[in-house]
């Protein structure tokens, strides 16, 4: 439960920050080279991080295909995280442009600490993100212990707790994080706060048309992405799911599943009947195994 400690401050203009996602300045740019992070620093020493154990709604997807359009998730609850996210950290307002670009903040920067371990292909660093600075005297880069008990003040158990994210679990995060993380968004689930009052990933969803799907459908975001990718190949802009079961194949996501540890891939667990398609196992219940 060893993580690396980097404490820095959260700055957000000039950037699109999600309900998952957001710019991070570490005090020391070369503190993520010492602890052996292969992350991307921007020209101002900024990286990207990507929140452990969350999905947020989609704000700005671009499928895979060449010439593929944005595609976005029902935006109120997809806004709602990000703002939470960003209220959470300690921004008071914010103001974005028409395409969801930060202009301005108050304040312009706060400080920050997150606890991570590595970087994902992408050069994001996969992180626990906290507000101010950490408790006790660690010292900045150094390796820090997280017990599940010491989640309650990140943004990630925050926005779990909120009903505005969904789980989604990698093979790093440690299992104790894992069920910790688990317990809380199935609570939130139950109760059917946030997006769990209109989530139809485990019920199931008829495609009816891409605005549909884009404006209304409140879906695992993981799936979602799969789908829109799945989409964008087709090239009179329909929305048959004929093919999407075979597509999921293709893309060899592969995980597995708690407790029972049942190692298989994410087509397995997708149920498609005709123009309907439903998740058949909770998502807190599957690992994907980090590429």
């Amino acid at each position: 439960m060893t993580f690396t400690l980097i404490k820095g401050a959260f700055r957000i203009a000039g950037s699109s920050p999600d309900g998952d996602s957001i710019r991070f300045y570490p005090a020391d740019p070369k503190t993520f080279r010492k602890a052996g992070l292969s992350v991307r620093l921007n020209s101002r020493g900024g990286v990207q991080l990507r929140l452990e154990g969350i999905d947020a709604l989609e704000t700005h997807y671009r499928p895979q295909a060449r010439g593929a359009e944005l595609w976005h998730q029902p935006s109120k609850l997809a806004n709602a995280a990000g703002e939470a996210l960003l209220d959470h950290l300690g921004f008071t307002s914010v103001e974005r442009d028409e395409n969801g670009r930060v202009t301005a903040s108050t304040p312009e920067e706060v400080p920050g600490h997150v606890l991570t371990r590595f970087a994902d292909k992408y050069g994001r660093a996969v992180a626990f993100a906290f507000p101010g600075q950490r408790p006790g005297r660690s010292t900045d880069g150094a390796d820090v212990r997280l017990e599940p008990d010491g989640l309650v003040n990140s943004a990630n158990h925050a926005l779990l707790a909120a009903g505005l994210v969904y789980p989604t679990f990698y093979s790093k995060l440690f299992p104790d994080l894992r069920q910790a993380m688990a317990e809380v968004a199935v609570a939130a689930r139950e109760a059917r706060t946030g997006l769990w009052a209109e989530d139809v990933t485990l019920e199931g969803v008829r495609a009816r048309s891409r605005e549909q799907l884009r404006d209304e459908v409140v879906l695992l975001p993981k799936l979602f992405r799969r789908l829109a990718d799945y989409l964008e190949l087709e090239e009179s802009g329909g929305v048959s799911l004929g093919g999407f079961a075979h597509y999921l194949d293709t893309r060899d996501d592969r995980l597995f599943t708690v407790p029972d540890g049942h190692a298989t891939e994410l087509e397995t667990l997708v149920e498609v009947r005709r123009q309907t398609l439903r998740l058949t196992v909770e998502p807190e219940r599957i690992v994907f195994v980090e590429a």
